[in-house]
C-alpha cells in the first residue's frame, strides 16, 4: 500500500502546531501558576531552564518540530517537490532511478492533498514534462509529456503522431536495437523519443479530441508507456507540476548516488 506522505505531513504539521499554540495560549500559564501555587521558587537567571524542565515532553517535541514541518509543507506544497522515476516510460529523457525536481507553482498554487487550484499562474504547454495524479485512482503519481491541449485533435498511426491534422516533425538520430532514437519537435520543445524496432504499427493507435480542462499525455518511450492512449485524458485538477531538472541518479541500494545526469529536462 502506498503511503500518502502529503496527508501525513499536513496532519503532523497541524497537530504539532495546535499543541504548540494551545501551550502558548493556555497550558503554559496554568503550568506556571501551578508552580507558584505550590510554592516553587525559581533562582534568578534560571527561569527559562526551570520552565523547560517543567514542560511536558509532547509540548517540547511539538514546539521543536512545528517550524521545521511547516517550512517543509510550504516548500513541498507550493514551490518544489522531489520525485524519483520508477519506470522506463520516459526513456530516453528520464531513466529509472533519476531523482527530479518538480515546479509546483508553474501551473498555479494548489491546496495540499486536495489539489484544488487557488491561484492560477499558468497552464501546461505542449512539450512540458508534467507530473500528475493517475486519473484512474487519483493517488499514484505519473510523469508524461504533454502532447495535446484542450481542443486539440490527436491521432497516432504507424508510430506517427499528428496534432490537428499535422504530422509532428521527427528526425532520425540513431539505431540502438531494440529501439530507434528519434528527435521530435513539439511546438518550441525539441526532445528525444524511443520507438521499438521490428514492427510497423505502434502501441495505442487511435484518434482523440481533448476536452476543455484536460490534457493528452504520452511517454517518450512511445511503445512502452501506459498513457492517455490507453486510459484517457488528464483532468486539470489532477496536475501536480512541471518537471524541470534532474538532481541525482541512484540505480539501487546499496549503490552510491551519481550526479552525471544532473541538468535541466527538455
Amino acid at each position: 500500500m502506498d503511503i500518502n506522505f502529503p496527508l501525513i505531513l499536513v496532519v503532523l504539521t497541524f497537530a504539532t502546531g495546535l499543541i504548540w499554540l494551545a501551550d502558548v495560549l493556555f497550558l503554559r500559564a496554568r503550568r506556571e501558576a501551578r508552580v507558584s501555587a505550590e510554592g516553587g521558587i525559581v533562582p534568578a537567571g534560571l527561569d527559562e531552564d526551570a520552565k523547560t524542565q517543567k514542560e511536558p515532553y509532547l509540548i517540547d517535541l511539538s514546539r521543536s518540530f512545528f517550524p521545521v514541518l511547516a517550512i517543509v509543507l510550504v516548500l513541498r506544497s507550493f514551490l518544489i517537490e522531489p520525485f524519483q522515476i520508477p519506470s522506463g516510460s520516459m526513456l530516453p529523457t528520464l531513466e529509472v532511478g533519476d531523482f527530479i525536481l518538480v515546479n509546483k507553482f508553474a501551473y498555479g498554487l494548489r491546496l495540499p492533498v486536495a489539489g484544488t487550484k487557488v491561484v492560477s499562474l499558468g497552464d501546461p504547454e505542449r512539450g512540458d514534462v508534467m507530473v500528475f495524479k493517475y486519473p484512474k485512482d487519483g493517488e499514484t503519481n505519473y510523469i508524461k509529456r504533454v502532447v495535446g491541449l484542450p481542443g486539440d485533435h490527436i491521432r497516432y498511426r504507424n508510430k506517427t503522431l499528428y496534432i490537428n491534422g499535422e504530422q509532428v516533425p521527427t528526425e532520425f538520430v540513431a539505431s540502438l536495437p531494440p529501439v530507434e532514437l528519434q528527435r521530435e519537435q513539439l511546438g518550441d520543445v525539441g526532445h528525444e523519443i524511443f520507438l521499438t524496432m521490428g514492427s510497423r504499427n505502434g502501441a495505442g493507435e487511435g484518434e482523440w479530441i481533448v476536452p476543455e480542462g484536460h490534457y493528452f499525455a504520452m511517454g517518450d518511450n512511445r511503445d512502452n508507456s501506459n498513457d492517455s492512449r490507453f486510459w484517457g485524458m488528464v483532468p486539470d485538477e489532477m496536475v501536480v507540476g512541471k518537471a524541470f531538472a534532474i538532481w541525482m541518479h541512484l540505480e539501487s541500494l546499496p549503490s552510491l548516488p551519481s550526479f552525471d545526469r544532473v541538468g535541466y529536462i527538455e
